[in-house]
């Protein structure tokens, strides 16, 4: 298999409106914690500049779509820790890359797991779609302790 498959140099991969309107329907997003102006979906988000990984994420029903580089693994942990407040609701888009560490500490047998079928059509910031990603995909769903929002 060729490694450029396995390990891409791209970090930002922004999610197709489309995937995001299903998700939407069900969970009622009202923070996107890693966006971009250009490419947020919700009215409330952090960029890079907020640096969501020190924000507070309670009380808010959030959807991420993390940059997929060597952070990937502190984005999950805190997807994870998030997740556990009261009325928080996180899902997460990530690579299904069930080999990581992250996956087996903090995604395994503590999130709600659903792999998607297929490979998503990723968008530049504009919602173009781009070709096929060259990974599989799964959404982590963590509900935080009352069940979330």
């Amino acid at each position: 298999m060729n490694a450029t498959l396995l390990s891409s140099t791209k970090m930002d991969w922004c999610t197709p409106m489309e995937f995001f309107k299903e998700l939407d329907a069900e969970f009622h997003f009202t923070l996107d914690a890693a966006a971009t102006p250009k490419s947020a979906k919700c009215s409330k988000y952090f960029t890079v500049e907020d640096n969501a990984l020190e924000q507070d994420w309670g009380g808010h029903a959030v959807f991420i779509n993390p940059p997929y580089g060597r952070t990937l693994g502190k984005w999950v942990e805190k997807a994870y820790r998030e997740g556990q407040k009261a009325n928080t609701t996180v899902v997460l888009l990530i690579p299904a890359r069930t080999d990581t560490t992250y996956f087996h500490k903090y995604i395994l047998g503590k999130a709600e797991i659903r792999f998607l079928r297929g490979r998503l059509k990723f968008t530049d910031e504009n919602g173009m779609a781009k070709d096929a990603a060259p990974f599989p995909s799964l959404v982590a769903i963590y509900r935080g302790r009352d069940g979330g929002v």
